[in-house]
């Protein structure tokens, strides 16, 4: 049986871009955000759509018409250097927008942690190739680990949602042939690592 077109939705549905998305989505729902304002929640998301989505997916698209990118999957490791170090720049940016919150430090450390994440995956892409998708499945896991413990929420389930998502995941990516068993397995222990050291000490 192929399973091509199921491991190649599965990795859209688990982009990389949509990652922070889902976490915003379940910390505005399930946790002390959800007592906010909502005009208050939907800035916050706002500002994350702007910095994790839109503006990096127009610098993708600036990166493809000028030819310096052949797919917007970024399975080359060589033209992942530029879009890494934009993703980086735009999870800072929207860190440094975040604190002026007082209240929504928790959300300023996930995108220093995500900033992070990818300027680890840029280091190693020099030489290396390691899964993107599994480093930010690795970084979601990290910070609801750490939500359990410093008592935002009640992350039990979303936790173990989110390991059984990343090991499909890591299926589909290996299935693709899109990596192999050490790059996906990096990717995922050098995103928790990463960003619970991110969360704890900057």
């Amino acid at each position: 049986m192929n399973y091509t077109r199921l491991a190649d939705g599965l990795s859209w549905a688990l982009h990389p871009f949509l990652q922070p998305l889902y976490l915003m989505a379940l910390l505005l729902t399930c946790t002390v955000f959800a007592g906010y304002p909502v005009p208050m929640r939907l800035y916050l998301l706002g500002v994350v759509i702007l910095y994790t989505m839109l503006i990096p997916v127009l610098a993708l698209g600036l990166l493809r018409i000028s030819g310096r990118l052949s797919d917007f999957r970024i399975d080359n490791r060589n033209e992942r250097i530029l879009p890494l170090a934009v993703g980086a720049v735009c999870y800072l940016l929207c860190a440094l927008t975040l604190g002026r919150i007082e209240s929504a430090a928790f959300i300023r450390k996930f995108m220093v942690a995500a900033a992070c994440c990818e300027m680890m995956c840029l280091l190693v892409s020099l030489r290396w190739k390691i899964s993107l998708h599994l480093t930010g499945m690795g970084a979601l896991t990290a910070m609801l680990v750490v939500m359990n413990f410093i008592g935002v929420g009640n992350m039990f389930v979303p936790l173990a949602v989110v390991v059984l998502a990343s090991g499909a995941l890591a299926s589909a990516r290996l299935y693709l042939g899109c990596h192999n068993g050490a790059q996906v397995f990096a990717g995922f222990c050098g995103g928790f690592v990463v960003a619970v050291l991110a969360v704890l000490f900057l």
